[in-house]
């Protein structure tokens, strides 16, 4: 949507042209001195974005997007949360920054907000600067913790981009990182729509891949086996809820074993599938359970490690060999405080939890019934995935597994063409606006999916 004389403002302030002149002059500095992540330098062209509010964003020529990406997955409460930007301006204004061995009040209270909605009981709460960090963290606490080294990992999962957390991972990233001396096994998750076990039911996919876990671990020797982790329900690679029983079964082999079970919930946590964690679906309570994202809705870099008294008491009396100097910052910490409260007082886990059932399900199979280029769609809260296929028969992917084609990269300019900032994953577009938004701003999205899957229907 392009915006117009009437709507010429940015809600920055900034006025259309002016937007345009300082995103030309952030485009020329970006090309001519910024390295980008997980990219080919002189193959992109990155959008500007010059402003963004609620569930909006404003690209370089001063178009509106309706931001169904939440930028990584991340902006939960949406953009420019007035609390959370008020709260940030007002911890700055009182003490900016403080070494971590020193405690501070907003640090204290993200932990206590934290604390009071992890399940079970982990409420001993170790912070970082982002979800990387708290998995490398806590693989360390878990190998200490068993004396142990090995840490089993599935396939199609990403636990983040620093040296444990890119060997941990199970999707194309980790290639070109990983010499296989991690002590990182991985293994097959189930997933029914691209089974690995031949299964044709939940049960039956959940059951066959317990017994492979199982057998693997017994191969593997059991008294090698420090951890095992999990995204509750992966996110970048594919929002594949588990099927009934796994997690808890996963659980069952971690207890009779003595390995530690991490839950990963820096993308899956904090509202995105409509509860607080994604764990609490299961009911099952993790050893060690990883955030970061949504905590503070990434508007200040903060990530962290929830802690079982069990694994706390192994560091009551030795000293834990790992800190960073940001831990626990305060102007980071002070964004979670409000971002929680905000979540909380406005009811936006619950709103995701209702969006996702009533609006983005029905929504999305509907769209499914009606587009033949769309093989499955599948998640929870504002949590969804939309497999796009070639052919419904055979499954065969619209963009090969690690890589794009151009009938991808021709949906995705659809959807920005209609006015939506999706986001995209090797054959698929994932669902994933702000735990807040309107059910007229979902729809609206997906209306804008709806013609942009016509080019996929064109395309096959």
């Amino acid at each position: 949507m392009t915006v117009t004389e009437e709507t010429a403002a940015l809600p920055n302030g900034l006025t259309v042209e002016d937007a345009r002149a300082e995103a030309a002059r952030a485009y020329e500095l970006d090309r001519k001195h910024v390295f980008h992540s997980w990219s080919a330098q002189a193959e992109i062209a990155p959008m500007t974005i010059t402003a963004s509010q609620g569930s909006y964003v404003w690209d370089g020529e001063g178009n509106r997007l309706l931001d169904f990406s939440s930028q990584l997955v991340n902006t939960n409460i949406g953009h420019q949360h007035p609390k959370v930007v008020a709260a940030i301006a007002e911890q700055a204004a009182k003490l900016c920054t403080v070494a971590p061995q020193h405690a501070n009040a907003a640090r204290s209270e993200a932990a206590r907000l934290i604390a009071e909605r992890t399940p079970g009981e982990l409420d001993k709460i170790f912070f970082t600067n982002g979800g990387a960090d708290a998995v490398e963290h806590a693989v360390r606490m878990a190998r200490l913790h068993t004396g142990r080294y090995k840490v089993l990992s599935r396939y199609r999962a990403y636990h983040g981009g620093t040296e444990t957390a890119i060997n941990l991972t199970g999707d194309p990233r980790r290639w070109p990182n990983d010499h296989g001396n991690a002590g990182v096994v991985h293994f097959f998750g189930p997933f029914l729509y691209r089974s690995q076990f031949h299964a044709t039911t939940e049960a039956e996919e959940s059951q066959r891949a317990l017994a492979y876990l199982e057998q693997l671990i017994a191969l593997e020797g059991p008294s090698t086996i420090a951890a095992i982790i999990l995204e509750s329900i992966p996110g970048t690679a594919g929002i594949m809820v588990p099927p009934p029983g796994y997690i808890a079964g996963v659980r069952e082999l971690c207890d009779r074993h003595g390995i530690v079970f991490i839950a990963d919930e820096v993308m899956a946590g904090f509202g995105r599938s409509g509860k607080w964690f994604s764990i609490n679906h299961f009911d099952v309570v993790p050893d060690l359970l990883t955030f970061a994202k949504g905590v503070n809705s990434g508007y200040v870099p903060l990530g962290g490690v929830a802690i079982s008294p069990a694994i706390y008491e192994t560091f009551a009396h030795r000293p834990y060999p790992g800190g960073l100097t940001y831990s626990g910052h305060p102007l980071a910490t002070a964004a979670a405080v409000a971002t929680i409260n905000a979540m909380a007082d406005e009811g936006m886990v619950e709103n995701a939890a209702r969006i996702g059932a009533e609006v983005i399900g029905p929504g999305l199979a509907e769209l499914a019934a009606k587009h033949r280029s769309v093989g499955e769609v599948r998640g929870a809260g504002v949590f969804w995935a939309v497999e796009l296929v070639a052919d419904q028969q055979t499954r065969e992917p619209l963009a090969p597994y690690g890589g794009s084609s151009p009938a991808m990269n021709s949906v995705i300019a659809a959807c920005k063409a209609g006015g939506l900032l999706p986001f995209a994953n090797f054959n698929r577009i994932h669902v994933v606006p702000p735990c807040n938004v309107s059910e007229d701003e979902v729809r609206t999205g997906l209306a804008i999916l709806d013609n942009a899957l016509d080019v996929a229907d064109a395309a096959l």
